[in-house]
């Protein structure tokens, strides 16, 4: 049976592989053949979202994929251990007992990809930079606890915070603060296209058709200097318009490893081993869906409308239904996995019930059936999507309590619209930008969250997120997060559904498909090497 497990331990972030059958785990070589690597992703320039490889503008995980090979960053996320080692940096360490003052020291000799040096002034202009735009729905908001940023020569740098934040050394390894090339870059404007100028471990072009990227070639960057060894001189990375589509073309031998989104029946062929050739790697996620709510619409603006959608929608048949062994349901923004996390939904809804969601609706007047459109994305979270939908609008309807329609849009518009909150109730993915409690409940809840949320919670954003930083051992911030957790399952703004696994197929002459993915769900195209099957 051609499958690997890789298990993740309770603290999330020690990952240790555990791998059974051939191929897939062994040490990369540089045999100069470029390794093709699918996707689903589709990397679109629109007119509202011109710039989508801007790190001070994309905010998917896509997009991140792309950037996490090209920019560098002072921080990265190890393959292994969970705590964020040096890239760029030399060396990072809080420098005061209140963690509001986070020093770094760059690498001697870092250059970007065109052999211009990299300096502190580089670092220091490029997070500014991202501040300074504040790209509407962007990631900015995990840099604004900065206050003051001062350079000491050509490679000190000094971060003065607002508040205690023991979450920043990952913050800094986020894309949002890669180290760009201020001479490929406007300060005060977004870099439209499909451009990319760092000092990562690739140099990238993209090939483009319809103002879509077609393929990506990324290249080995011989001015790189960082954390990470790279185990191959090219990669390619190909879109397909749909998980069959790219299920073909590795069975074809036209790519060589299969990333997201591979649809479930996919997983379950791999899974059974049909194929010989293909390797399937399974690995813990922490990928989170979840339903938004534009709390100002009229149809959901009662808070009684969205506690009877909490408390009709049963996670458990939902992804038995469409998802099997591949995800488990979800009663928290949090996963169960994480450190923090609280059963909160369950704790205050119990099981699903049409009689105590009759009578909150009736508790506030309100008329059924509600009438409400669910909106989802038709090409970005994968093809079950549609399917997930389709149950979600049977379970609120057979209550008789809502008359629910669905509509699928594609994503390049979907994401501009509920930006723009065109939509009521719409449905989302979460992949972390790093892995801790924190990055499930800031993103969508702190005052620059990037759904462009109208829901505000004071104490949430004032009192509980600041106390909860102010923790270097996580766990011992559990207090403030639950608190979090549980004012989510109270007003609802967000209704989380299930978390999944993390799956990767692999021909099995390529090595390094084990670290392919962290714990975060971030591209590690440098990991893959091709050596011979087994």
């Amino acid at each position: 049976m051609n499958r690997k497990t890789l298990v993740l331990p309770a603290v999330v972030g020690l990952l240790t592989p555990v791998l059974a059958a051939c191929g897939g785990s062994g040490s990369g070589s540089n045999s100069g053949d470029a390794i093709v690597v699918g996707t689903t992703d589709r990397f679109t320039a629109t007119k509202d979202a011109p710039a989508p490889l801007d790190p001070a503008y994309s905010y998917d995980v896509g997009g991140w994929n792309i950037l996490r090979q090209t920019v560098q960053t002072l921080m990265s996320q190890p393959k292994g251990e969970g705590d964020p080692v040096a890239d760029a940096a030399e060396s990072c360490s809080f420098t005061d007992s209140q963690s509001e003052r986070y020093a770094c020291k760059l690498r001697e000799g870092l250059k970007f990809s065109d052999g211009s040096s990299v300096t502190a002034a580089d670092v220091k202009w490029s997070i500014e930079r991202a501040l300074r735009i504040k790209a509407v729905g962007g990631p900015y908001g995990l840099l604004t606890n900065i206050d003051t940023i001062e350079t000491e020569g050509d490679r000190g740098i000094v971060f003065h915070l607002k508040s205690a934040d023991a979450t920043f050394p990952y913050k800094l390894s986020t894309p949002v603060a890669g180290i760009v090339n201020p001479k490929d870059y406007d300060k005060n404007k977004l870099r439209d296209g499909f451009d990319i100028d760092g000092s990562g471990p690739y140099t990238f072009k993209a090939d483009v058709k319809d103002d879509a990227i077609v393929s990506a070639t990324f290249t080995k960057n011989p001015n790189y200097k960082g954390s990470v060894k790279v185990n191959n001189e090219q990669v390619v990375l190909r879109s397909y318009d749909d998980a069959d589509a790219m299920g073909k073309a590795i069975d074809k031998g036209d790519i060589d490893v299969m990333t997201r989104t591979m649809s479930p029946a996919q997983i379950d062929k791999l899974d059974a081993g049909d194929d010989s050739n293909v390797d399937l790697v399974e690995m813990p996620g922490l990928e989170i869906r979840y339903l938004g709510f534009n709390t100002d619409a009229p149809t959901v603006k009662s808070k009684a409308v969205r506690e009877a959608m909490a408390q009709l929608i049963d996670r458990a048949s939902l992804v038995a239904k469409v998802y099997g062994s591949q995800a488990e349901p979800l009663y928290s923004l949090v996963p169960a996995s994480v450190t923090g996390h609280s059963n909160s939904f369950f704790n205050k809804y119990g099981d699903p019930s049409v009689s105590k969601a009759k009578a909150l609706l009736a508790a506030a007047n309100i008329t059924t059936p509600v009438k409400l459109t669910l909106h989802y994305t038709t090409d970005h979270y994968g093809s079950a999507t549609k399917q997930e939908f389709e149950v979600l609008q049977k379970q609120l309807n057979d209550s008789g309590l809502f008359d629910v329609s669905i509509q699928g849009t594609l994503w390049k518009t979907y994401q501009v619209a509920e930006r723009k909150g065109e939509y009521d109730v719409y449905g989302m993915g979460w992949f972390p930008d790093f892995p801790d409690a924190d990055n499930f409940l800031a993103p969508f809840l702190d005052k620059d969250n990037f759904l462009q949320s109208p829901y505000v919670n004071n104490k949430i954003i004032k009192t509980l997120l600041p106390e909860s930083r102010r923790e270097a051992d996580r766990a011992s911030a559990s207090g403030s997060l639950t608190q979090i957790q549980d004012a989510v399952a109270d007003d609802v703004p967000l209704l989380p559904l299930w978390q999944g696994k993390q799956y990767v197929a692999a021909r099995d002459d390529i090595t390094g498909v084990a670290y392919t993915l962290n714990s975060s769900a971030s591209l590690q195209l440098w990991e893959l090497g091709r050596g011979s099957s087994s």
